[in-house]
């Protein structure tokens, strides 16, 4: 019915049952919508996996349709969608398996309490007296078989064993039929527990019925459940640890990128102390240079001096002597204005 109904849907669209009324406010439904099963389009819905068995979720309260799923996987933004869904569906699939491990630890606590089989009640006492009548005489006929041995009457002490072997078929059938029975009642309660769907079986049971359970719905859905979430969480583990590998790269080049920028900064600040060394070199230099220069240049100037230094001192006594002179001579002639004046009119 699921599958014709699916072809209809694809033929005629699944509006096809709708009035006319009713496809007034109908919307099309995409893959992306609520009222989707996300479990059915990326993996499998675990509603359906335990259909008619002990462990029936029921139906699934979301849309199942093959052609959203078809077009979910032709959509571009499948693969941004896919991590989202499985994630959704481990943990769906998480909670189940922890009910039914929670149910598995119940099995083994009742079978670990099952009462041992009990111990074969004691014989009866007519047939302990039995027993007891066939042990003595099965003693007494060894003794007798070990005395004609000795004399050498082998052919007496093989009839003797032959007896004996009838007393020993005796003794064991007053006691086998009861230790048959108590081993029938312990195989009957020997029960065993299946770990992966948590279903109860006959210990050493027969392979068919074996082979029945195995390839039985509860027992497929909760392994495929059991298998995915082991795939998703080893998948996660293998995303984790390239992603810390990632970032482990990422901060080593980091550390090397700061290692070479300190580098580059201790020998920048090298550079730069080296050339301000440089400069200082070259100005105290230059001052020396300069000094020295100053220095020479009066050495040569009071060099000149020396050279020139008696004519000048000479001269300087005599000017000096002349000039005296010529400035009394001038202020004389200050002094007496008239009688300049009248030597000048005679």
């Amino acid at each position: 019915m699921d599958a014709q109904r699916a072809l209809l849907d694809e033929l005629m669209g699944a509006a096809r049952n709708l009035t006319e009324e009713e496809r007034k406010g109908y919307k099309e439904v995409s893959w992306d919508d609520k009222a989707v099963c996300g479990f059915y389009m990326v993996r499998f819905c675990p509603h359906d996996l335990f259909v008619n068995t002990r462990s029936d979720l029921g139906p699934c309260p979301r849309i199942h349709d093959p052609k959203l799923k078809e077009s979910f996987e032709k959509s571009p933004r499948h693969d941004a969608y896919v991590p989202k869904f499985e994630a959704e569906l481990a943990q769906f699939c998480e909670k189940l398996v922890m009910d039914l491990d929670r149910r598995v630890r119940r099995g083994r606590e009742r079978l670990a309490q099952e009462v041992e089989p009990a111990p074969p009640p004691p014989l009866t006492a007519e047939k302990s007296e039995q027993l007891s009548v066939l042990e003595e005489k099965i003693k007494n006929l060894l003794e007798q078989v070990e005395s004609l041995g000795e004399a050498g009457k082998v052919d007496e002490a093989e009839a003797l064993m032959r007896k004996v072997e009838i007393l020993n078929a005796e003794k064991t059938a007053l006691t086998q039929p009861q230790n048959d029975k108590v081993l029938m009642l312990g195989q009957e309660k020997k029960m065993a527990l299946c770990e992966i769907c948590g279903s109860f079986l006959v210990a050493n049971d027969a392979a068919e019925r074996t082979q029945s359970h195995v390839t039985g719905k509860q027992h497929v859905g909760y392994g495929m459940v059991r298998d995915f979430i082991n795939e998703f969480k080893t998948a996660k583990e293998k995303a984790n640890e390239e992603e810390r590998i990632s970032r482990e790269r990422e901060a080593e080049e980091r550390r090397k990128q700061r290692e070479k920028e300190h580098e580059r900064r201790r020998r920048s600040d090298s550079s730069d102390r080296e050339r301000h060394r440089d400069k200082d070199h070259n100005r105290e230099r230059d001052r020396y240079r300069d000094r020295d220069s100053d220095r020479e240049r009066s050495r040569e100037h009071d060099v000149r001096g020396y050279r020139d230094g008696g004519r000048g001192v000479d001269y300087r006594m005599r000017n000096g002597r002349n000039g005296g002179r010529d400035r009394y001579r001038d202020r004389s002639r200050s002094r007496s204005p008239g009688k300049h004046s009248y030597r000048r009119s005679s």
